[in-house]
């Protein structure tokens, strides 16, 4: 019998989806991706070793819903959530003030969270 106050599976498996892509990055000590480079990542449609270690229907279905956000929303979300930057961080590379980049944010977050609630 499923707990109802634990959440459901979908948040559950997001959020492990994004943990998991958090350590493979932080253990391979990349380069920091520049925000000029950002745009190039965010449209490789490639498989990498974090991809297939991640593969499954879950991460598929977050990387199309993040795919689905408007351009300055998923840069803000991945800035923040795969490089780990600070609001305040993404505020200073983007020129752009740092409430704007906290709307971004908030505004992708309840978009995939309205996608990952809802019926497929």
């Amino acid at each position: 019998m499923s707990d109802s106050r634990r959440g459901s599976v979908m948040t559950w498996l997001a959020a492990m989806a994004r943990n998991l892509a958090i350590d493979a990055v932080r253990s391979r000590r990349p380069e920091p991706v520049g925000p000029e480079d950002l745009d190039a990542v965010l449209d490789v449609v490639g498989e990498t070793p974090e991809q297939r270690a991640l593969a499954g229907e879950a991460s598929s279905r977050l990387r199309a819903a993040v795919a689905e956000l408007p351009r300055e929303q998923g840069r803000a979300l991945v800035l923040a959530g795969t490089c780990g930057l600070t609001a305040q961080q993404i505020a200073d590379r983007e020129k752009i003030p740092l409430g704007t980049v906290k709307a971004r944010i908030r505004a992708a977050m309840g978009k995939l969270r309205t996608t990952f609630a809802s019926p497929r």
